[in-house]
């Protein structure tokens, strides 16, 4: 590079000589693979700055999506949304007298406070789960097992005699 440098020259104007020396030998010189690291060839760095970035700060709702989604939790937890969102989902009349009890492998097990309901419960079905997927999503419900109120249990304790039990001793 010395050798290229005009001669006489000297002080500043020997400066910038040396310079444009350097970016000329430089244009000329094709930069090879092995200078720049493997992560990253062909990228330039970027700095956060003032635009949005993974690493800055991310609200908690965003960053459990993402960690359901990256755990394979998005079914249970949209299964879930149809216990939190029940009232929405059917309606304030219907939730008013039937509560989902299971949800498990797309069957909802929903129990009716009397069997008047849980026949009409049964008769509405195609709507409630219509409903219920355009609330939480397809596929998270795909049956619904409608049962009536259970009968009262007569089981107390730990020691039980066997036999039928109390019946029509009330009157």
């Amino acid at each position: 590079m010395i050798d290229r440098l005009p001669e006489g020259l000297t002080g500043s104007d020997l400066a910038r000589a040396a310079l444009a020396a350097a970016r000329e030998a430089s244009k000329a010189r094709k930069p090879s693979q092995r200078s720049m690291p493997a992560v990253r060839r062909g990228r330039r760095r970027r700095w956060s700055g003032s635009g949005a970035d993974d690493r800055d700060p991310q609200p908690l709702g965003r960053l459990v999506s993402r960690l359901a989604m990256d755990r394979g939790w998005s079914d249970q937890l949209s299964g879930g949304q149809v216990f939190a969102k029940w009232p929405h989902l059917v309606g304030a009349e219907v939730a008013q007298h039937a509560k989902p009890v299971t949800l498990r492998e797309g069957e909802l097990v929903v129990q009716a406070e009397s069997t008047a309901w849980a026949t009409q419960l049964r008769l509405l079905q195609r709507q409630l789960l219509q409903q219920i997927a355009k609330g939480v999503g397809p596929n998270v419900v795909k049956r619904l097992k409608v049962q009536g109120p259970s009968a009262p249990n007569w089981r107390f304790g730990p020691l039980h005699a066997p036999g039928r039990g109390p019946r029509d001793t009330y009157g």
